[in-house]
């Protein structure tokens, strides 16, 4: 028999994850973009040339991950390579013309206004949500998932378009 807590936990998890679908969505509509190939693209963007590497590790993504993720936005015009002059092995990634474009009109990402409302609460609200979080992904046995730090609940590399 579910408890009135169960019940309210529920439904909070419910909201979360409807938030993230229809942030997700905003993004899709105003860009084409999925949340994790926004995020590349303002990494690139906010560094102003980066190696995939470099992005992987900002971004705490798999190399796999960011790779095909990056083919994905130099195919569709928003990033560009090309090798650095110093190393002729390092790929150098830049935001192309239309990738600036498509920054300034994104809407903004969920997980932005995370990271800002979460960061002004105090560390101990804070490690008292983290721990909730983790006991809640035990319960569900999703303790043991690989999971980007991204608010989205999708795959992170989206089917081709």
């Amino acid at each position: 028999m579910e408890t009135a807590i169960a019940t309210e936990t529920l439904r909070a998890l419910r909201r979360i994850l409807r938030a993230s679908e229809l942030s997700s969505r905003k993004l899709a509509a105003a860009t084409g973009l999925a949340p994790s190939q926004l995020l590349v693209l303002q990494e690139v963007g906010r560094r102003g040339e980066a190696t995939p590497t470099g992005i992987a590790s900002a971004l705490n993504f798999g190399q796999a991950t960011i790779t095909n993720i990056v083919d994905r936005l130099v195919a569709a015009g928003y990033l560009s390579r090309t090798r650095a002059d110093f190393d002729r092995r390092r790929m150098l990634l830049h935001v192309t013309d239309a990738g600036k474009a498509t920054l300034e009109n994104a809407p903004d990402l969920l997980q932005n206004r995370f990271r800002d409302d979460f960061g002004s609460l105090p560390a101990w609200e804070q490690a008292m949500i983290l721990a909730a979080l983790e006991r809640l992904a035990e319960v569900l046995g999703a303790d043991d998932i690989d999971a980007a730090p991204l608010i989205d609940a999708g795959t992170i590399q989206p089917p081709d378009r």
